[in-house]
């Protein structure tokens, strides 16, 4: 099926914090002649679709979120259950602005983007042979909707519903005709990510108070707006707490009087006993998150469409006290992954912990890895570099990763160098993130193909790589540094303690050996040798320029420093013992906390197991006092914060994924489960526990390509039994505690004596 030519919209009027203009309505009429019947549609920036007054739309977010100056994403439907034989069907849309037209984007410049209009339309419609796109003969008028964005949220007036406007026999000749617009300048493709919907979990509020709004004051370079009527200047109202931090929408349903409206402000943060959405800097007050709906009268439900929150508490103004029932909000958590893996042990502070990394990385996955659902809901490139490994442990999102790339191709430069975040306009090339925030680049792919067995994801990507690889290059300086871009971003410490210089250079130095084995995998010699010599070359120069080899300690020797160090190979022979001696001083040195950015925070439990230290990685991550995660389970967080700061210490957001790889140590290392260790066989695990003191059972499981992994490890009498199951077509390496080496495939149970103790 080829793609439409023609766009059309409800005119040029787009929506602004100042003047709103309603979400249009668009319906075309159709005989069925033939029992087949396909459609192809985009809607920009979003869309819904009915047929025959049905509505048939994949999911919240349709059909993606992208810059349509550079793709341009369509969804097929296949009609034919849902048409009238012999009849005439009704099509009918509705738009929302998206990325099309983003006045919530204004912090990163959306709100200036050359594409910036009202919402388009576009369609093919096949009816047997029959050809049908959209044109002025498609109808038009203002939707209810009449406020709608992805981050500021969505306002309805339910008394301008008119109900059976998708049904063929529809009245609309007083309807509008459409115009033709300009087609975007992006390329169509099919969407292939993994849709926004339901998780099929559903919360209601565990408490319902009175509460009042903290006041709001946003940044400093955001636009000052007066509140618009109609989002409600009351703060007091009823305090809806859903138990614990998560993304998605609120069903409403209430019996409300005609005219009433009501307004819903969502927030993740409490400040003394009041509702706080203060840490969503980044909008005018009335726009942070806030939902209205007025109703018509009578029973009446109402679900936002076109936007997402992120959110604990729901301040509801505009009810009553006998309207303010549990029945009145339900939180429906969506999520565009699916879970591939898992882990629990005896420890219920651990178990927290994990839960509260993959509750950031559920409600971070909108088609792609954001940096928060309630303040950004951007792509930040660093952030997926970060994450992408223990999200592919734990997540089926390997199609929606290998679609992102596609967006993330089109975004780089011809020389080479990539935005911070993707999708993006101008700014992000500004910002001067460096390798760190590149790295999702060559990184998603690499693991991807690890986890999912997905070659084409790497040949895909080869060329950006390279062309990548060689700007970055260029950007060394006389010392052969990358002394440019982010570092250990949001610090433990509250102090980045390795040098940009350091940390620049030996993250370009893994990404050029992840390249090498992408290049070594695809057959492309003189691109592997390339991506070697890059690798050797900066390897050199960190340790000619930023490390005492002699004693161990690279660049300050902190921990991040040492623990990079130490994960990608800087050190060698009896350096590595004293570099691993140099790590641990260093965690003394700091009273036995943490003292790492989330660049350290991805090493160095991993490299602490390696030297069997895996006791003093558990006590770091589980220990009650601050920093470390079992204190942020003690202050009550749910989802991982950006910053590991006490209450009153500033706000930060409470919802990211940054800090999320300790769920890759608890799978790979406490339960020692390791899929495919050197990618280079996806049928191959290795099976490596570490038997931590005072866990009396650890275990977890992974969805490979072929079947479920499962591993479980328990305290049994004086010993420890190790239970291995894999599916047909994968072998077992099981390394036990002494270091002997046992190969199997299927169900296998190992006995191992006085190993520790519970």
């Amino acid at each position: 099926m080829d793609f439409p030519k023609q766009f059309v919209s409800a005119g040029e009027d787009y929506t602004t914090y100042h003047r709103f203009v309603p979400a249009p309505y668009f319906r075309k009429t159709f005989f069925a002649d033939a029992a087949e019947c396909r459609l192809r549609v985009t809607g920009l920036g979003f869309y819904r679709v009915w047929v025959n007054g049905r509505e048939i739309t994949k999911g919240l977010l349709a059909p993606y979120i992208s810059n349509p100056d550079d793709l341009v994403y369509f969804d097929d439907y296949d009609l034919s259950p849902h048409i009238l034989p012999n009849a005439e069907n009704a099509l009918g849309f509705q738009l929302g602005n998206g990325m099309q037209n983003a006045p919530g984007g204004a912090t990163w410049d959306f709100d200036k983007a050359p594409f910036r209009s009202a919402p388009k339309l576009a369609f093919l419609l096949r009816v047997g042979e029959k050809r049908i796109e959209a044109d002025e003969s498609v109808k038009t008028a203002p939707s209810p909707l009449y406020f709608d964005d992805l981050r500021a949220g969505a306002r309805y007036d339910a008394r301008k519903e008119t109900g059976d406007w998708g049904l063929p026999g529809f009245d609309d000749g007083a309807w509008a005709n459409a115009v033709r617009c300009a087609a975007p300048r992006g390329a169509f493709r099919v969407c292939e990510a993994d849709p926004v919907r339901p998780t099929g979990e559903e919360l209601r509020a565990v408490s319902i108070r009175p509460g009042r709004l903290r006041d709001y004051t946003p940044r400093e370079d955001v636009e000052r707006v007066t509140v618009p009527e109609d989002a409600g200047d009351g703060r007091e109202g009823f305090l809806y707490d859903f138990g614990r931090n998560d993304a998605g929408v609120v069903r409403l349903k209430i019996n409300g009087r005609p005219g009433q409206r009501i307004v819903l402000q969502f927030g993740e943060l409490m400040t003394d006993g009041e509702p706080d959405y203060g840490n969503i800097l980044f909008y005018p007050d009335g726009f942070a998150q806030r939902d209205v709906y007025i109703c018509k009268g009578g029973e009446e439900t109402f679900e936002p469409p076109f936007t997402y929150h992120g959110f604990r508490w729901c301040l509801v103004t505009g009810i009553d006290e006998a309207q303010a029932t549990e029945e009145l909000l339900t939180f429906v958590v969506c999520s565009s992954a699916k879970k591939a893996g898992g882990f629990v042990c005896s420890d219920q502070t651990a178990n927290a912990v994990y839960a509260m990394c993959e509750a950031s990385d559920f409600s971070n996955f909108y088609y792609y890895p954001t940096d928060c659902p309630h303040r950004e809901k951007v792509g930040w490139t660093g952030d997926a570099a970060i994450s992408a490994e223990h999200m592919l442990m734990t997540m089926k999102i390997g199609g929606s990763l290998k679609e992102w790339m596609r967006s993330i191709r089109a975004a780089q430069r011809e020389s080479g160098e990539v935005p911070g975040m993707v999708p993006a306009c101008n700014w992000p090339y500004q910002w001067g993130n460096g390798p760190v925030w590149d790295a999702a680049l060559i990184a998603v792919p690499y693991y991807t193909y690890r986890y999912t067995w997905d070659r084409e994801i790497l040949s895909e990507n080869a060329g950006a790589i390279s062309r990548y690889l060689r700007y970055a290059a260029g950007r060394r300086n006389a010392d052969g540094l990358i002394d440019y871009g982010l570092g250990d971003w949001c610090p433990i410490g509250g102090e980045v303690k390795p040098t940009v210089a350091f940390t620049g250079s030996v993250t370009l130095k893994a990404l050029a050996d992840m390249a090498a084995f992408i290049y070594e995998t695809l057959g492309l010699t003189e691109e592997k040798a390339f991506a070697e010599r890059l690798s050797r070359e900066l390897r050199g120069a960190v340790r000619a320029k930023l490390t005492d080899c002699k004693n161990g300690i690279a660049d300050t020797g902190s921990e991040t420093a040492e623990a990079m160090a130490l994960r990608y190979g800087l050190f060698e022979g009896p350096e590595r013992e004293k570099a691993a001696a140099r790590l641990i001083e260093a965690i003394r040195e700091n009273g036995g906390f943490l003292d790492v950015g989330i660049l350290g925070a991805r090493s160095i439990f991993h490299v602490l197991s390696e030297f069997g230290e895996s006791d003093l990685a558990w006590e770091l991550i589980t220990r009650k006092e601050f920093p470390s995660y079992g204190a942020l389970i003690a202050l009550g967080e749910t989802t991982l914060p950006e910053f590991f700061r006490l209450p009153g210490e500033g706000y930060c957001s409470h919802n990211h994924h940054m800090f999320g790889d300790v769920k890759n140590w608890f799978i790979s290392c406490v339960a020692g489960l390791r899929y495919n260790p050197d990618a280079r066989d996806h049928r191959r695990v290795q099976v490596r526990p570490a038997f931590i003191g005072g866990l009396a059972f650890a275990e977890a499981y992974f969805e490979s390509p072929l079947g479920r992994i499962s591993v479980r490890w328990e305290r049994k009498d004086d010993g420890v039994v190790l239970s291995v199951n894999t599916p047909a077509g994968i072998a077992a390496d099981v390394i036990g505690p002494d270091g002997a080496r046992f190969a199997h495939s299927g169900e296998k149970v190992y006995v191992y004596k006085t190993v520790g103790t519970a």
